[in-house]
């Protein structure tokens, strides 16, 4: 059996329909993807009301102007474990380059980084992740529950958060507009 092809460094977009709501428009930053599984990061959605500067405060980091964006749903799982999605120039501790357009961090130091003015310049922070076992998500992408696009830091740093799912379908040249509900059989 050939290995899957690794889609780390795209960006995961629910189909229309794909069945489980916690999922519904979402846009998944895809961090690892080989033949032991898959991990993604949310990036479409944010986590309630929490704020950057809440979540400092929460875990003891000194949050005196830091800034305040929202911070976004990682996904379902393990939804206290913090992930932040950043740009390529900083490397910290447990740092992962994910691919050119962006790099994973999961530890403090870079919480503390951007809190002091000196960590990435261009970041979200994300609560939970998304993860498959073994082969789960390539039967996902190739049934009716996937789309993937490459990630680009147009699309994760400069896109608005609530317009990034249906931009990476657009940068694919896909309207949103004209996806079915369920896929067809021939």
């Amino acid at each position: 059996m050939q290995a899957p092809v690794s889609l780390r460094g795209h960006l995961l977009l629910a189909l229309p329909g794909i069945g489980d709501p916690r999922f519904e428009r979402a846009a998944m930053a895809l961090c690892a993807h080989d033949e032991d599984g898959a991990l993604a990061v949310g990036v479409g959605e944010p986590a309630g009301r929490m704020r950057f500067h809440d979540l400092l405060g929460e875990l003891g980091v000194p949050a005196a102007g830091a800034p305040k964006p929202p911070v976004l749903l990682g996904g379902p799982l393990e939804p206290g474990r913090g992930f932040v999605l950043h740009s390529t120039e900083w490397e910290g501790e447990g740092t992962l380059r994910v691919s050119d357009a962006f790099a994973l961090t999961t530890t403090l130091d870079v919480l503390h980084a951007i809190a002091a003015g000196t960590g990435p310049d261009r970041w979200q922070a994300c609560l939970g992740y998304a993860g498959w076992g073994a082969g789960q998500l390539d039967g996902e992408l190739a049934g009716h529950g996937w789309f993937n696009v490459p990630a680009t830091e147009a699309l994760l740093f400069e896109t608005a958060v609530e317009d990034r799912w249906r931009a990476a379908y657009a940068s694919a040249g896909v309207d949103v507009r004209l996806l079915a509900t369920t896929g067809g059989t021939a």
